[in-house]
C-alpha cells in the first residue's frame, strides 16, 4: 500500500486551495529552473530512468516517447499535446487533476516542453468538461501573471500553453485524431506513418502525452527517478491514480502502486465487493475497451500493466469496474457495444459497418433472442475488425466481446436455451437451430 508520504497528488479531493498558492505550499513550481537548466537529454534521461510508462492506456514509455522527438529544432516548431479528452467509459482520473491539481499539469507541461525543444503545448479539453476547463484555464492564467510560463519567464524557456476545449467526441482521443480536431478538421485518425513526431500537429513535430504522465513529470524530477522506480513493481514503476466503481460499496478515485492485488485496492480504499467476495462476478480492469476478467483469475492479480495483459486484458486507464453476480452480462456488454458503435468515426469499413453489426447482434443475445452458433460468428466478426482499422477504436469495441464469450459463453448459450423454451414470442414460433 502506498504510504502517505509518497504521494504525487495531495489534493486530489480538492480539500485544499487548487491555485497556486496552494501547488506552491504542496512543493509544485519548486526546482523548475534547475531541471531546465540541466538540458533537454537530463530530463529527458530522468523519465526514462524513473520507469514511468504512459498513463493513458497503452502504457508506452514517457522517456522513451519524448526522446522521439528531433534533437535539432529546424523551421517546423515542435509541440507539444496533452490528451485531456477523457472520454473512456469508467475512467475519471484526468478530470480529477484538471480540476484540483491544474497546477502540476501546467508545471509538466513547461517541463515536458522543455525537454522536447517545444515552446507551445496545447491541452485538448473533452467537451463535456466545463468545471474542469475553468479551473486549468484559471491555472494557466495564473502562472502567466506570476511569469512561470510566457514569453521571458522566469525559468529561461519561452512557453505558451493554450488550452482547447473539444466538442465531446470518443474518437477525438486517438491522438491523430486528436490533431485533426485542433486544426479545425473532422476528427478523424490519420493514416500512420508518418508518426506525429515527425508530422504532427501542423504538419510540425508533435509528442501527444496523457494528463496522468505530464502532471507527475515535476515531482519525478523533484524527488529523483530513483525514488518513483522504487514504487510498483518491475517495468510497472510508480503510482497510479485507480477510479474504482460499480458494485463496491464505496467508489472511488485513488492513487496507488501500481502492482498492488486487486483484493487489497478493493478492501483498502472502496470498502470491499458489496456483498463480499464470494458474491464477485467479474471485472473490468481498465476502462470499458479491455476484456473482462472473471472473479477467480483477478481476484489476487497484481494492478498493474502486465500482470493484466498476461489474463489477455490490460491495465488500461484504471478504471477498475466492478461486477457483482446481480449484473446482466451480456446486456452490460451491449450497452457497450452501442457505445462504440455510436462513437465510430466511420473512416474504416470494418470498425463502421462492423461495430453496428455486433451492436445488434448483442442486443439480440441480450434477449436470448440468437442462435448458438451467432456465438462463433460474432467472435469471427471481431476478429475481423481487430487490428484492421487506422486507429484502435476497432479494438476497443472488439475486446469486451471477446472478453464475454471467452470467459461467459455458457451464460450466453443459456439465455439462449432459455428464450427458445417459450416459443410463443409476440405471436411467432421462433426456430432455434439444435446444437
Amino acid at each position: 500500500m502506498l504510504a502517505d508520504k509518497d504521494r504525487i497528488f495531495t489534493n486530489i479531493y480538492g480539500f485544499h486551495d487548487w491555485g497556486l498558492e496552494g501547488a506552491k505550499k504542496r512543493g509544485c513550481w519548486s526546482g523548475t529552473k534547475g531541471f531546465i537548466d540541466n538540458g533537454r537529454d537530463w530530463m529527458i534521461n530522468e523519465i526514462k530512468a524513473s520507469g514511468l510508462r504512459g498513463r493513458g492506456g497503452a502504457g508506452f514509455p514517457t522517456g522513451l516517447k519524448w526522446s522521439f522527438m528531433p534533437k535539432v529544432i529546424g523551421e517546423r516548431p515542435h509541440y507539444l499535446v496533452v490528451n485531456a479528452d477523457e472520454s473512456e467509459p469508467g475512467t475519471c482520473k484526468d478530470r480529477e487533476i484538471l480540476r484540483h491539481e491544474p497546477h502540476l499539469l501546467v508545471e509538466g507541461c513547461l517541463l515536458a516542453g522543455a525537454a522536447m525543444g517545444c515552446h507551445t503545448a496545447v491541452i485538448y479539453v473533452r467537451g463535456e468538461f466545463i468545471r474542469e476547463r475553468e479551473h486549468l484555464q484559471a491555472a494557466v492564467d495564473q502562472a502567466y501573471e506570476a511569469r512561470l510560463i510566457g514569453k521571458n519567464n522566469i525559468h529561461g524557456w519561452d512557453f505558451d500553453i493554450i488550452v482547447h476545449h473539444g466538442a465531446g467526441a470518443y474518437i477525438c482521443g486517438e491522438e491523430t485524431a486528436m490533431l485533426e480536431s485542433i486544426e479545425g478538421k473532422k476528427g478523424q485518425p490519420r493514416m500512420k506513418p508518418p508518426f506525429p513526431a515527425n508530422v504532427g500537429l501542423y504538419g510540425a513535430p508533435t509528442t501527444v502525452n496523457n494528463v496522468e504522465s505530464i502532471a507527475v513529470a515535476g515531482t519525478i524530477m523533484r524527488r529523483g527517478a530513483t525514488w518513483f522506480a522504487s514504487l510498483g513493481r518491475p517495468n510497472n514503476a510508480g503510482t497510479k491514480l485507480f477510479c474504482i466503481s460499480g458494485h463496491v460499496n464505496k467508489p472511488c478515485v485513488v492513487e496507488e502502486e501500481l502492482g498492488i492485488p486487486f483484493r487489497e485496492l478493493i478492501d483498502k480504499h472502496a470498502g470491499g465487493v458489496r456483498g463480499g467476495y464470494e458474491n464477485l462476478l467479474a471485472v473490468i480492469p481498465g476502462g470499458s475497451s479491455v476484456r473482462m476478467v472473471p472473479a477467480d483469475l483477478i481476484i489476487d492479480t497484481p494492478m498493474d500493466f502486465d500482470s493484466l495483459g498476461k489474463l489477455r486484458s490490460g491495465l488500461g486507464t484504471a478504471a477498475v469496474i466492478v461486477m457483482d453476480k446481480s449484473t446482466d452480462l451480456i446486456k452490460a456488454i451491449a450497452r457497450l457495444a452501442y457505445f462504440y458503435k455510436h462513437e465510430s468515426c466511420g473512416q474504416c469499413t470494418p470498425c463502421r459497418e462492423g461495430t453496428g453489426w455486433m451492436w445488434r447482434v448483442m442486443s439480440r443475445m441480450a434477449e436470448g433472442r440468437a442462435e448458438k452458433r451467432e456465438i462463433d460468428m460474432l467472435l469471427d466478426v471481431t476478429k475481423q475488425i481487430e487490428g484492421h482499422t487506422i486507429c484502435a477504436l476497432g479494438d476497443a469495441a472488439a475486446w469486451p466481446i471477446q472478453g464475454l464469450i471467452a470467459h461467459f459463453r455458457p451464460v450466453i448459450e443459456a439465455r439462449i436455451d432459455q428464450y427458445a423454451a417459450n416459443p410463443d414470442h409476440d405471436g411467432a414460433v421462433r426456430k432455434i437451430a439444435a446444437e
